[in-house]
């Protein structure tokens, strides 16, 4: 049980890392690259060998999920108070376009497709030999930013369900942080999935916060 749990409480922590992220590029107009670089990360790595690949391995997941991983810990002490209603607001919002993402299958398919589509798009501004993986930056590439961003707005924004975001309307203005909102919003949505996938339940949000902190200790310390 304990593992199904870890797994879990990785897909809340990027969850609440993405959510972290849109609401810190709409208050403050910045955001910290490393926690940027992965979440989008995530939205690529399509054939993990363990849930804590999609967000680097095992060994880097403690830096990469630093700030999601932080924010569940202030979930569950109940701290930042104001703040952290907005933030559940968007992790439950995530948690209802993956469901009706699930229920797409024509969506969900395009989405696959126009993923791979970007990869290849990606490959263009990889300045290293190798895998595009082992270069996570590419990913936060203005190009490749507004691609996903351009693919969020032809799927998911297309449900008569939205996403509020609040914010500062200077940053919320922005061509650019708009394009960053909705790549964050689907690597969000991501995390969503891969929650149902590790047997995440909505209801289960009631109850998983006295659970979580030992996975939390784990997943926090280095390894």
């Amino acid at each position: 049980m304990s593992r199904q749990q870890d797994q879990q409480a990785i897909a809340l922590a990027a969850m609440c890392q993405a959510a972290t992220l849109v609401d810190q590029i709409a208050t403050r107009g910045m955001i910290p690259q490393n926690s940027f670089e992965a979440c989008l990360y995530s939205i690529f790595v399509t054939q993990p060998g363990c849930t804590e690949d999609i967000y680097g391995g095992a060994h880097d997941l403690p830096h990469n999920l630093h700030l999601g991983l932080k924010t569940l810990g202030d979930f569950i002490d109940k701290r930042r108070g104001d703040q952290n209603r907005n933030l559940i607001n968007y992790v439950l919002s995530m948690i209802t376009l993956q469901a009706k993402l699930v229920s797409n299958k024509e969506m969900l398919a395009t989405l696959g497709k126009r993923i791979d589509q970007i990869r290849q798009q990606a490959q263009y501004f990889n300045d290293q030999d190798g895998d595009l993986l082992d270069n996570p930056s590419v990913f936060t590439h203005t190009n490749v930013v507004a691609n996903i961003a351009s693919l969020y707005q032809e799927t998911i924004s297309t449900f008569s369900f939205r996403i509020n975001v609040g914010g500062d309307p200077r940053h919320l203005q922005n061509a650019d942080n708009a394009a960053k909102i909705r790549a964050l919003l689907l690597a969000g949505i991501r995390a969503a999935m891969l929650w149902q996938q590790v047997g995440g339940r909505r209801w289960q949000l009631l109850f998983f916060k006295h659970r979580v902190r030992p996975s939390l200790e784990r997943l926090q310390a280095p390894q």
